[in-house]
């Protein structure tokens, strides 16, 4: 032990040691001076430049951006009634750092959402332990929320300060009062606001607005200030729909389907003194709040042996606008058309007399009359001829006016070309062209077979035909306005051409009152109005198998039209399809009930229109001869019709009514 402290003795005493000892302590004094003097000099610019410092830092920093959403705007039918809006929803986010802050906010945060959302306390304990520092957690599960339920929340939160990071933020969701009325016509929108199919679609941009923001950061006093960049919403859309005539015209397709029902049965009604559609549909409706929903049409068991891509198939076919995307032949609706422009030309006139003997050899083949049987209608006036649908008189004054002509006033009448209308998925049907159309083509095309059409076409084509020759385009938005109400867009009538005269339009608005008076029409016919119009009754291809469709179109007062209508139903689900009276019947108790709705009121008054003669023609268990023999062929799609039918033995010799 002596021998350990004597060595102890000599090490410390050593010169080295007792430097080395020194130096380390006065590196570690001046260390600790540094330290006090950093210090000193901190406290310092804190005391004297330290609201400068922060208030320079603060009003740096930028704070939370918030998008504000615009509101897509409305569409309203022509009387104001909302077809489409947008509902502000909330969305509920957490901030879960907020929540966790303090220790006191957990409880009354959890016990708050459960009691307004039904959110176990477990389950917000796992969010805050996966999300610590998240200043936003979105609940998705509970998206869309009514202003009742965050009412509701926003009163706990008022009465306990403690309740912390519980947040919605605002978004606007697309709501269609209606629901299934005129959803081929409004069509529906994505939750991004995108427009799919009818006035949603084609509106898209004029429906959307702009999304606003708001912000907020510091200024050079500390004040927080909040800058508001306010959203500009979409404009409102005013269609010239009229949802309460739709509904109606919907219930009665919804009838005939349950009484009767077709494949497909479709109406639409037309302003034809504007080209304004005042209501448009088929027996093909859908949910536009809920629009992929295919149990509508379809049951559960076929829905679930469907691929996707057959769903999808199935969804496209629900939501297609039968009016305008699908074409047919149209038969003797056609032959108005026809008609109007060999008067127009002057190839033929009201007071000309032609015999029907049945048919007529063309080129090489005999295309029959629907009276050949019985050795023809024999003399005709040309108002007659159309009375009493006979297609011989249609094939001699085609003959007269050429196939020059007859194509010229085909395009003029729209026929083979797109409308324009203000809707997607218009299709443009098929027609002959001047290297395609012979003899034996211009003759079939002149009673309306061996070409097809869409009805949208046909309307806008009649609507000419019965205002006195103006063609106006087809179109189902009469009106773009702002909040403000000031007009962006309007459609203003205007004649987009003139086709026919004056006087050929009055001589076949006569020739198709008496139509419906006495000829192949009359179950058109309304009691106290002057209804005109022409049948139609056209079998399908392929030939022979008893499939037909079947039509009417008319307008009504018939010597001052206000209304045009045209109904179309393809295979009526009975034995014997070939009968227009299911299209005339139809119509006629559709307009009973919609007319005095569009304030269009009986005449009571007999009709001044000298009524035709009065023709004997053998009688059917439903209707009158003509209903027996019906001409024409149809496509669901515009492909070659016309060429195919106009080669084939049977399209030749089809007859109509």
């Amino acid at each position: 032990m002596a021998k350990r402290r004597a060595r102890d003795t000599r090490y410390k005493n050593k010169p080295g040691t007792r430097r080395m000892r020194f130096r380390i302590l006065l590196v570690f004094g001046f260390v600790i001076l540094g330290c006090i003097g950093l210090t000193a000099q901190i406290i310092r610019l804190n005391k004297v430049k330290g609201d400068n410092y922060t208030k320079r830092m603060l009003a740096q920093q930028s704070h939370t951006s918030n998008a504000i959403p615009y509101k897509r705007g409305d569409i309203v039918d022509t009387n104001g009634n909302k077809l489409a809006t947008s509902v502000k929803v909330y969305n509920l986010f957490l901030d879960p750092a907020a929540i966790l802050k303090d220790k006191k906010y957990l409880q009354p945060t959890k016990d708050a959402l459960e009691n307004v959302f039904g959110i176990s306390g477990s389950d917000v304990d796992k969010i805050l332990k996966d999300n610590p520092t998240s200043r936003y957690y979105l609940m998705k599960e509970y998206g869309k929320l009514d202003k009742d339920i965050v009412t509701k929340m926003e009163k706990l939160q008022d009465k306990d300060e403690n309740i912390r990071g519980i947040h919605f933020e605002e978004e606007y969701k697309r709501e269609y009062p209606y629901s299934t009325v005129a959803c081929d016509v409004i069509g529906f929108c994505t939750d991004t606001n995108s427009g799919t199919w009818g006035i949603e679609n084609t509106y898209n941009d004029m429906l959307n607005g702009t999304n606003g923001r708001q912000f907020g950061y510091y200024d050079s006093e500390l004040n927080l200030v909040k800058t508001i960049k306010a959203a500009t919403n979409g404009y409102t859309v005013k269609s010239t729909i009229d949802v309460n005539v739709q509904g109606i015209m919907e219930q009665h397709i919804q009838k005939f389907m349950k009484n009767t029902g077709a494949k497909k049965i479709a109406c639409l009604l037309m302003n034809p003194n504007t080209g304004g559609i005042v209501a448009m549909g088929s027996n093909s409706v859908y949910n536009l709040n809920d629009p992929r929903n295919l149990s509508v049409a379809y049951t559960q068991e076929e829905i679930s042996a469907m691929s996707e891509e057959e769903q999808l198939k199935a969804l496209n076919e629900l939501w297609r606008n039968y009016c305008i995307s699908d074409s047919y032949e149209p038969g003797s609706t056609f032959k108005p058309i026809t008609v109007a422009a060999c008067l127009d030309e002057g190839k033929a006139n009201q007071k000309s007399t032609y015999v029907c003997d049945g048919g007529q050899q063309v080129a090489d083949r005999y295309i029959k009359c629907v009276a050949n049987r019985y050795g023809g209608h024999g003399a005709l006036s040309l108002g007659q001829a159309l009375m009493v649908s006979c297609n011989d008189v249609m094939m001699q004054i085609s003959a007269k006016l050429g196939k020059e002509k007859f194509l010229d006033y085909m395009d003029a009448f729209g026929i083979g070309r797109k409308t324009g209308i203000d809707l997607p998925g218009e299709a443009t049907g098929t027609v002959f062209n001047n290297d395609t159309m012979h003899s034996t083509q211009l003759a079939t095309s002149s009673f309306g077979q061996s070409q097809t059409v869409t009805m949208v076409q046909m309307a806008a084509a009649f609507s000419a035909i019965v205002n006195g020759g103006n063609y106006y385009r087809p179109h189902v938005v009469e009106e773009v306005s702002s909040e403000s109400g000031a007009v962006i867009q309007s459609e203003d009538d205007a004649v987009e051409s003139k086709v026919i005269t004056e006087k050929t339009s009055r001589l076949l608005r006569k020739f198709l009152l008496a139509t419906v008076e006495e000829g192949t029409a009359n179950p058109a016919s309304v009691k106290g109005y002057k209804v005109g119009g022409k049948t139609g009754t056209a079998e399908k291809i392929p030939r022979g198998q008893g499939k037909y469709l079947v039509s009417f179109i008319g307008c009504v007062p018939a010597n001052n039209p206000k209304l045009v209508v045209y109904t179309v139903i393809d295979e009526p689900n009975v034995e014997d399809q070939a009968h227009s009276t299911y299209a005339t019947e139809f119509t006629s108790s559709l307009l009973k009930d919609i007319l005095p709705m569009l304030e269009i009121y009986p005449s009571g008054k007999k009709s001044d229109i000298t009524k035709a003669s009065k023709l004997k023609l053998p009688s059917t268990a439903k209707s009158n001869l003509d209903e027996e023999a019906p001409e024409g062929g149809y496509s669901d799609s515009s492909y070659g019709v016309a060429q195919k039918a106009a080669d084939d033995e049977e399209g030749d010799t089809g007859m109509n009514n």
